[in-house]
Parts: structure tokens; C-alpha cells; sequence
């Protein structure tokens, strides 16, 4: 008995088997790879987005067309290529066209930062801070995405005419101070709810207040939503004609729309192929922007609910 109890124990051989991960019961129809079907799908999809750039590839093509030639030659090819719209576009009005750009660039920038100051902060008081109307002043400010502008035109120019504001460029600037853009607002709501409140709530145990909180904690995380409302302020401002035409009546005071249809004249020749040299130019910040805020552009977009 002493023997067999000091015999060493065996070691014991492991008798479980390593398992294959358990499986759904449903499983999912896997895709099966048709070449054939690919093929026409990317061929639709080319041919699709030819026909939509076609229009900027041919102004693109008659900038370097001479005038009498536009509407002549059709291909995509010019004939006799040339440099001249470019040149004579540039200098061809009162003012060298970047004068022009330079004062669509002071429109875009001074309503950039009304947008996203005013805008959000708007944004954070419907999303986070609790009145009494919330509820009622968030649905009438989406009523407003309703009505359509030419409805307070008029309104509006008198009210900005008593002002004095008129051929300036006040009435384009000032009301983006206001938050009138309630498309943006709406935007950085759905963003600023999909935040926890956690944050918020560490915030004001640490003693901050709601500008406190907004500046150093909110607003530091809607990069993507600023980013967003940057970019599409900076293409509808860019590209505003009405709104120009409306309370800017000095040409020192044109922006870029306004130079594009000064180049024509309904009562005597109009030089198309300027038009399109400058419109090229005209197109080359919009791009830019577009290019390079196209991550957050996106991410802004998907981040907010609105899909």
C-alpha cells in the first residue's frame, strides 16, 4: 500500500477535441462571380457617367476654341486650339477677374463663418438645453427649409434697403450670422444627438458651464458636421447668382456669377468663348474644395442620420 501511494500520479492525457466553431443554421447564400454581369455593369455605369460630365468636357474643350468656332465644331477634339479666351477673358471686363474672385472669395468666407458659428450654436440649444418650445420653435424651423426663397425676397430687400445695405456686401453675409440656413442646423442636431451625454455630464462636474462644454467638448467632435457645412456653404455661395443680382449693383462689386454674364450681351456679340475660359477658372476653387473635403464631406453625411 505504502508502494502504490508513493508512485507518481500518470499524467492525464486531455480527452476533449478542439471543436469546430458551431455554424448558423441559416446560412447565407453565398454570391456566386458572373463575369458576364460585371462586364455590363461597368460599361453602364462608364457610359452613364460620360453622358453627366459630357457638358464639362465640352465647355471645358470650347474655352480653347476661337468664338466663331463653338457651335460649329461639335467633337470633343478642337481643331484649332488657342489660348486666347483665357487670356482676353482675364482682362476683357472693367476689372482683371481675379477681382472678381477676390470678392466672391470675401462673400464665401464671411458666410463660411457665420454658418458654422451661428449654426452650431443653434444646433447644441435644440440638441442639448431644455426649454420650454423647443419643440415648437425646431418644427417651425424646419418649416422654413419649406419655403421657397423667392418668397421673402422681397421682404427681405426692402428691409436691407431701409438698412442702407443695399450694393453691399451685408445683406450676403449678415443673415448667415443669424442661423437662417436651417438646413445646417438641422444637420449638426441629428450630429450633436448622436453624441452620449456622458460627455456633457463629466463636463459639468468639472465645473464647466454650456459654453464651456460646447467649445472644449462639442464642438471639438463635429469636425465632420463643420466640415460638411463648410463645404456645401462654400459651393452654394460660390455658385449664387440670384442673390448677387439682387443687391449688388456696382460691377467693382460683382462676384464671379455676375462677371460670367457680363461677358454676354443680348443686345450686341457675345463672346462665348471668354465665358467658358473664366467659367473654368471659375470652377477650379469649387473643385479643390470638393476634393479635398470629400472624406469629411462624407463622413459628416453619414454621421448625422441623414441618409
Amino acid at each position: 500500500m505504502t508502494e502504490i501511494a508513493n508512485q507518481p500520479a500518470e499524467p492525464q492525457v486531455a480527452t476533449t477535441t478542439a471543436t469546430e466553431p458551431t455554424r448558423p443554421a441559416a446560412h447565407r447564400a453565398k454570391r456566386t462571380y458572373n463575369p458576364v454581369t460585371s462586364t455590363i455593369k461597368h460599361i453602364v455605369l462608364i457610359a452613364a457617367s460620360l453622358l453627366m460630365i459630357y457638358p464639362l468636357l465640352w465647355m471645358l474643350v470650347s474655352s480653347f476654341r476661337p468664338t466663331d468656332e463653338i457651335f460649329r465644331d461639335t467633337g470633343l477634339l478642337p481643331a484649332n486650339a488657342t489660348l486666347d479666351n483665357y487670356t482676353f477673358g482675364w482682362t476683357a471686363l472693367d476689372q482683371p477677374f481675379g477681382f472678381y474672385l477676390l470678392n466672391s472669395a470675401i462673400v464665401v468666407v464671411g458666410c463660411i463663418l457665420g454658418n458654422v458659428v451661428s449654426c452650431s450654436l443653434a444646433a447644441y440649444a435644440f440638441a442639448r438645453l431644455k426649454f420650454s418650445g423647443r419643440t415648437v420653435m425646431f418644427a417651425i424651423m424646419l418649416l422654413t427649409i419649406m419655403i421657397p426663397y423667392h418668397v421673402v425676397l422681397v421682404p427681405q430687400y426692402i428691409l436691407f434697403q431701409n438698412f442702407g445695405w443695399v450694393n453691399t456686401f451685408l445683406p450676403l453675409i449678415v443673415p448667415k450670422l443669424l442661423a437662417t440656413d436651417s438646413f445646417f442646423v438641422f444637420l449638426m442636431v441629428q450630429f450633436i444627438r448622436g453624441l452620449p451625454r456622458e460627455l456633457d455630464e463629466a463636463a459639468r462636474i468639472d465645473g464647466c458651464g454650456h459654453f464651456s462644454t460646447f467649445f472644449r467638448i462639442i464642438l471639438p467632435l463635429m469636425v465632420p458636421a463643420v466640415a460638411t457645412t463648410t463645404i456645401f456653404t462654400f459651393i452654394w455661395m460660390w455658385n449664387d447668382f440670384l442673390s448677387s443680382l439682387i443687391y449688388l449693383i456696382d460691377p467693382k462689386m460683382y462676384t464671379v456669377p455676375l462677371a460670367l454674364r457680363a461677358f454676354l450681351d443680348s443686345t450686341g456679340q457675345s463672346n462665348w468663348g471668354a465665358m467658358f475660359a473664366m467659367s473654368v477658372v471659375s470652377l477650379i476653387p469649387v473643385f479643390l474644395a470638393f476634393l479635398f473635403g470629400q472624406r469629411f464631406l462624407i463622413r459628416g453625411i453619414a454621421t448625422t442620420g441623414i441618409k
